[in-house]
């Protein structure tokens, strides 16, 4: 037997309306999101560098972006890894779940699908930090193509700048996704421990993203309409 029951099912229904409404709350209120603020300068950096002849500071951020998500990628291939291990371990881990102060005792089959749900996340992750490792690589092509400041055609610079801009913008979604997975790699886990914990994990998770993007001193660190006094606080 499987062994689910109801709480289940209305727990992983419950965490994939999660990710789908945080990811269409993203499209519908994209003006005040950290995220989309952040990738209109990304498009004003590229605007930028379309006006330096010399673009090694354009060359370094590049090559940091990369190596972030080459990073990000290797880590979600070896989560992959240790993920697939506990389908060898299927035993040992039920012991130990069933020695936990929740009452809940796991079936064979019930944790093993739970195993390979969390591949399916942890691999959708590894594949959109390739993609956005892809597209920053296509990224840096564009800035090397955008014509000399000086000597190149202004018509074709802006254009090309724009291009760049644009396939950085896509990038950066694309590593933001993957990062997106990851979180809520997170709040999967919680369903280890039983049903409950799995909503509560997922509304967590849930909430951290959202105040990220709308509530976060990251997101009025930029945002046009607050204003701060600077101060200097050492503890």
């Amino acid at each position: 037997m499987i062994g689910f029951v109801l709480p289940d099912y209305i727990a992983i229904t419950v965490f994939v309306a999660a990710w789908f409404i945080y990811h269409e709350m993203l499209k519908r209120h994209a003006r005040t999101a950290l995220n989309a603020q952040m990738a209109a300068y990304r498009m004003r950096w590229m605007q930028e560098m379309a006006g330096r002849d010399v673009r090694i500071v354009d060359a370094s951020i590049m090559s940091s972006l990369q190596n972030g998500t080459a990073f990000f990628a290797s880590t979600s291939l070896l989560a992959l890894g240790a993920t697939a291990t506990l389908l060898r371990t299927s035993d040992d881990m039920i012991k130990i779940a069933t020695e936990l102060p929740f009452g809940f005792v796991p079936t064979r089959a019930n944790f093993e699908i739970k195993v390979i749900g969390l591949l399916f996340v942890f691999g959708y992750a590894f594949f959109k930090f390739a993609w956005a490792y892809r597209l920053f690589n296509y990224s840096a092509i564009l800035v090397g193509a955008t014509p000399s400041a000086q000597f190149g055609d202004p018509v074709r610079r802006a254009e090309i700048s724009a291009y760049a801009g644009r396939m950085n913008i896509a990038a950066g979604r694309q590593f933001t996704r993957g990062q997106r997975a990851f979180f809520f790699a997170l709040a999967y886990t919680g369903w280890f421990l039983g049903p409950y914990v799995f909503m509560a994990t997922t509304a967590w998770v849930l909430y951290a993203m959202w105040s990220r993007q709308y509530r976060s001193d990251a997101h009025d660190a930029i945002d046009p309409s607050k204003r701060f006094v600077e101060t200097l606080n050492i503890k």
